[in-house]
């Protein structure tokens, strides 16, 4: 069965999309730690990060770090944590997340945000990468 990534790459469950290329799909964390709290994931499903061919691996790294730049040229925060657990979805996922302390980073404090911020922010993130 695929995973909740592949539904949403294939466009079966909807997302607030910054960015694809031909390899990996980034799109905005529907439970963020911070605003702008966004996911990179490879298309083709992996469970396990270290599972990843070592190409696959490096695209999904350049892929994540373009995003991650895009995200700190348009959220003000003190830098970009990237972080990869894979406990919560059997897809390999990379978070990129906004930090303004050590709270950002730790999962357990989420931010809500309205429809209307999170197609903002998706938007002005992607419009940083172009």
């Amino acid at each position: 069965m695929p995973s909740i990534f592949t539904k949403i790459i294939n466009g079966e469950i909807p997302c607030y999309k910054i960015a694809e290329d031909a390899d990996n799909f980034a799109f905005l964390d529907i439970n963020p730690n911070a605003k702008g709290h966004t996911l990179c994931v490879p298309k083709k499903e992996v469970d396990r990060l270290l599972d990843l061919d070592e190409e696959a691996y490096l695209k999904l790294m350049a892929f994540s770090r373009k995003v991650g730049q895009a995200i700190e040229a348009v959220v003000p925060c003190e830098r970009v944590g990237m972080s990869v657990i894979g406990l919560e979805v059997p897809h390999v996922h990379v978070h990129l997340i906004p930090l303004q302390s050590m709270k950002n980073a730790t999962f357990q404090y989420k931010e809500s945000l309205t429809p209307k911020e999170f197609e903002k922010v998706a938007e002005q993130i992607s419009g940083a990468l172009k």
